[in-house]
Protein backbone atom coordinates (compact mmCIF):
# COMPACT_ATOMS: atom_id res chain seq x y z
CA UNK A 1 0.00 0.00 0.00
CA UNK A 2 2.64 2.56 0.84
CA UNK A 3 4.37 2.30 -2.19
CA UNK A 4 1.78 2.74 -4.50
CA UNK A 5 -0.27 5.39 -2.62
CA UNK A 6 1.06 8.62 -3.12
CA UNK A 7 1.57 10.64 -0.23
CA UNK A 8 -1.37 13.33 -0.25
CA UNK A 9 -4.04 10.65 -0.66
CA UNK A 10 -2.70 8.93 2.23
CA UNK A 11 -3.09 12.37 4.10
CA UNK A 12 -6.37 13.08 2.76
CA UNK A 13 -7.87 9.77 4.33
CA UNK A 14 -6.33 10.51 7.11
CA UNK A 15 -8.41 11.54 10.78
CA UNK A 16 -7.07 14.56 12.15
CA UNK A 17 -5.42 13.67 15.62
CA UNK A 18 -7.56 15.19 18.11
CA UNK A 19 -10.06 12.96 16.39
CA UNK A 20 -8.19 9.87 17.23
CA UNK A 21 -7.28 11.40 20.57
CA UNK A 22 -11.09 11.50 21.17
CA UNK A 23 -11.54 7.74 19.73
CA UNK A 24 -8.82 6.88 22.38
CA UNK A 25 -10.73 8.91 25.41
CA UNK A 26 -14.25 7.27 24.72
CA UNK A 27 -13.02 3.87 24.06
CA UNK A 28 -10.98 4.13 27.44
CA UNK A 29 -14.14 5.45 29.23
CA UNK A 30 -16.22 1.90 28.02
CA UNK A 31 -13.26 0.40 28.87
CA UNK A 32 -13.07 1.62 32.44
CA UNK A 33 -9.41 2.46 32.39
CA UNK A 34 -7.77 5.94 32.83
CA UNK A 35 -4.61 6.48 30.19
CA UNK A 36 -2.38 9.01 31.88
CA UNK A 37 -0.99 10.31 28.33
CA UNK A 38 -1.59 9.69 24.51
CA UNK A 39 1.04 10.09 22.51
CA UNK A 40 1.12 9.88 18.55
CA UNK A 41 4.26 9.81 17.15
CA UNK A 42 6.17 7.67 13.74
CA UNK A 43 6.94 4.44 14.84
CA UNK A 44 8.87 1.58 13.14
CA UNK A 45 8.28 -1.31 14.41
CA UNK A 46 4.07 -1.54 16.38
CA UNK A 47 1.38 0.28 15.92
CA UNK A 48 1.26 1.33 19.45
CA UNK A 49 2.39 0.74 23.03
CA UNK A 50 1.70 0.95 26.75
CA UNK A 51 4.04 2.05 29.38
CA UNK A 52 3.47 0.18 33.02
CA UNK A 53 2.81 3.91 34.18
CA UNK A 54 -0.12 4.76 31.99
CA UNK A 55 1.23 5.86 28.73
CA UNK A 56 -0.10 5.40 25.57
CA UNK A 57 2.15 5.70 22.17
CA UNK A 58 0.27 5.19 18.97
CA UNK A 59 2.21 4.95 15.52
CA UNK A 60 1.35 7.90 13.58
CA UNK A 61 0.62 5.83 10.54
CA UNK A 62 -2.38 4.98 12.44
CA UNK A 63 -4.03 8.04 11.17
CA UNK A 64 -4.43 6.61 7.79
CA UNK A 65 -5.94 3.61 8.22
CA UNK A 66 -9.63 2.65 8.53
CA UNK A 67 -12.16 3.13 11.03
CA UNK A 68 -12.05 -0.91 12.40
CA UNK A 69 -7.99 -1.11 12.34
CA UNK A 70 -7.77 2.10 14.38
CA UNK A 71 -10.38 0.71 16.26
CA UNK A 72 -8.30 -2.57 17.60
CA UNK A 73 -5.66 -0.44 17.78
CA UNK A 74 -6.92 1.43 20.31
CA UNK A 75 -9.04 -1.63 22.19
CA UNK A 76 -5.76 -3.44 22.16
CA UNK A 77 -3.50 -0.83 23.69
CA UNK A 78 -6.42 0.44 26.25
CA UNK A 79 -6.53 -3.17 27.30
CA UNK A 80 -3.22 -3.32 28.39
CA UNK A 81 -3.90 -1.07 31.45
CA UNK A 82 -5.74 -4.13 33.26
CA UNK A 83 -4.18 -6.66 31.55
CA UNK A 84 -0.30 -6.09 31.16
CA UNK A 85 0.27 -9.35 28.72
CA UNK A 86 -0.98 -11.18 25.71
CA UNK A 87 -2.10 -14.16 27.80
CA UNK A 88 -5.90 -16.05 28.01
CA UNK A 89 -7.31 -12.81 29.93
CA UNK A 90 -5.95 -10.29 27.71
CA UNK A 91 -7.54 -12.62 24.69
CA UNK A 92 -10.85 -13.46 26.34
CA UNK A 93 -11.55 -9.53 26.92
CA UNK A 94 -9.93 -8.58 23.40
CA UNK A 95 -12.92 -10.82 21.57
CA UNK A 96 -15.78 -9.22 24.03
CA UNK A 97 -14.72 -5.64 22.82
CA UNK A 98 -14.13 -6.70 19.21
CA UNK A 99 -15.87 -9.59 18.76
Amino acid sequence: MRANTPEWERLENAIPKDVFRAEVKSWAERIGVRPKEIHIRPMTRKWGSCSTNGRLSFNSEVLTKPALFRKRVIVEELLHLKVPNHGKLFKSLLRAWLG
